[in-house]
């Protein structure tokens, strides 16, 4: 089981953690419901693919507030 980080917007892998880690230990258990729902994905291979946003986006999204209505940050 590995856990998969990468940027919603841009798609480009943030990084990955192969050891075995409680979730709660990665603050899991502090998103609500919708928040889960939308970041983190459990696959049948067991691994679990966490959306979240690279630095760049987020500095892109703090420049341009407007671009919070797209749903993909171009670069």
């Amino acid at each position: 089981m590995a856990i998969h980080y990468q940027c919603r917007h841009c798609k480009v892998k943030l990084g990955e953690i192969e050891q075995q880690i409680n979730s709660d230990t990665l603050g899991f258990n502090q998103l609500t419901s919708q928040e889960r729902t939308d970041m983190v994905k459990y696959h049948s291979s067991g691994d679990i693919h966490v959306d979240t946003i690279c630095e760049d986006c987020h500095e892109a999204l703090l420049r341009n507030p407007d671009l919070y209505e797209l749903d993909n940050v171009i670069q």
